[in-house]
This record gives structure tokens, sequence and C-alpha cells, in this order.
């Protein structure tokens, strides 16, 4: 059968559509499948970390996200991230650092310190952070400095530090701060005391985005007790 010209113009539009969305699909796709396949590292940085501790935010992680996790060995703190006024280093640097060290079939990078790191904040040049990240970055870093304020014992502040870790890894995968009450992707406001109520990543909006993006989540117990209030 004859087409006449606008018939033939409007079926290769209709072709040419198909194509780019056909296109758009494979390009989306392709990053999603490499993330169910790919590690995430664990980097500790400089010297103070205790084995149990690494393993506490390792056994957090693992309670929310289903992935492989694999820890690399422990590295200096980069000079050129020091931040000698304050005592304390820049985490903008040590994302730089972490990215440079990310192995070839790393997904994701977590740096974890004792020491305590820092940013800028609107006017504030130095602010002292619990830990940073960029959204669908590939680093991150977290710091235990300031999970020991105002605490009862040391595995409460151990909650503290997992609690960050899963924080900034959803960061990581595309998660911006939550509005839920108990969320784990709650803004700290500068505080870390924050924290202390929060408990699980909320169902509503972080764990339905997360699986959307095509993300695994792993459905186990997170492992500190949950808020009394």
């Amino acid at each position: 059968m004859s087409r006449t010209p606008k018939e033939t113009s409007l079926l290769s539009r209709r072709r040419a559509l198909a194509s780019l969305l056909a296109l758009g699909v494979a390009l989306h796709g392709a990053p999603l499948l490499a993330a169910s396949k790919r590690k995430f590292y664990l980097q500790p940085l400089g010297s103070g970390l205790k084995q149990s501790d690494v393993e506490f935010v390792k056994k957090s992680l693992l309670a929310f996200y289903d992935f492989d996790l694999e820890l690399l060995p422990e590295v200096p703190l980069p000079k050129s991230a020091y931040y000698a006024p304050r005592n304390r280093y820049r985490a903008e640097k040590l994302l730089k650092f972490l990215k440079s060290r990310l192995p070839d079939d790393g997904f994701r990078i977590l740096g974890i310190t004792t020491k305590d790191i820092s940013t800028t904040k609107g006017k504030i040049k130095d602010w002292g952070i619990l830990g940073l990240a960029t959204i669908d970055g590939v680093a991150c870093v977290i710091s235990s400095f300031r999970t020991k304020r105002k605490t009862k014992n040391h595995q409460h502040a151990l909650d503290r530090f997992g609690k960050v870790a899963v924080h900034e890894i959803g960061h990581t995968l595309g998660l911006n701060h939550c509005p839920t009450k108990g969320c784990l992707m709650r803004d700290a406001q500068g505080s870390v005391l924050s924290s202390d109520h929060e408990y699980d990543l909320c169902s509503e909006i972080c764990r339905k985005q997360l699986v959307r993006s095509g993300y695994e989540l792993s459905g186990g117990t997170p492992p500190w007790p949950k808020p009394s209030s």
C-alpha cells in the first residue's frame, strides 16, 4: 500500500521516537545493572579505629543495603585535607582522595575516621560535621569524632556512627534529606543528638525511591534499639 508524504513523515517520526525511548531505557538501565554487580568498599582513614567499630559499620550497612561490601586496608589521612587552624580535615578533600582510591570493580566507597572533619556551610568557612556525601556521588566519608557527645556509653556512640554510615551511603544512591519523622535520611540540623530519634529508612519515601532506582534492600533489622519517643 502506498503512503502519502504526510503519512510517511509521521511514520518516520514515530519510529524515531520509539528508538529514542528504547535508547533511554537502555541508558538508564545500564548503570543499575552494574550497581547490582559491583562492590561497595569501606576505607579506614588514619589510626584509632577499632576493628569492632568497623565491623559494626559493616553490619549497619548490610542491615539495609543488599550489596557486596569489602574492607580495604587502613591508609593515612591525606595531608592535603588537613586544616591546621582547627586541627581537623576538610571533608570535600577527603571525598576527592577517596574517589581516587576506588578500585576498578568498585561502585561506591565510604571513608571512615576517628578524626574531626569539616566543610563550608553558607557563610561559615569551617563547619564541623558527622559526614559528607554528594547525591549520586561515588564517595562519602563519616567521622566518629562527634558521635561521642552526650552519650550513655560506647555502644550509644557506635549506634550513631552506624546511622551516619547508612545516611551518607543513602545520599550516594540518590536519596535527599527526608522529612519523615524517624527516618535515617532526616537532616541532622547540625546536631548529632537528632540521630537518637532515628531508626530506619522510611517506607513512604526513601525505600520506594531506592527500589524504583533499581537498588535491592536487604530487609534486615537495624542493629540499634528503637527510639523511646
